[in-house]
């Protein structure tokens, strides 16, 4: 490979990146909007925002996935973890309306 093909592939692997990119963000923002629904049958149910058993289940599906796809555990437990962050915040300002 020459300094001419390196650049190109540079490139393009950032343009694909940038893609997935956005796909990401939409998928978070997608995700997120749930909020509204889990908020709203939580305090039907009369249950706290904090539900330790469904993270408990995140945590574990999340070990085994990064396993079975051989990805960084500690990363994408992470990622999840400001998900979930970001999926309390919005239950919270739902239900303090």
């Amino acid at each position: 490979m020459n300094e001419s093909d390196a650049l190109t592939l540079l490139q393009e692997s950032r343009k694909k990146i940038d893609r997935i990119d956005d796909e990401i963000i939409d998928l978070i923002i997608e995700r997120t909007s749930l909020a509204l629904d889990i908020a709203t049958a939580k305090k039907v149910l009369n249950k706290d925002i904090q539900d330790t058993q469904r993270e408990d289940y995140i945590q574990h599906k999340i070990k085994e996935i990064a396993k079975k796809k051989n990805i960084n555990e500690v990363s994408l437990k992470k990622i999840m973890n400001i998900l979930t962050d970001l999926n309390k915040y919005e239950q919270e300002k739902i239900l303090r309306r």
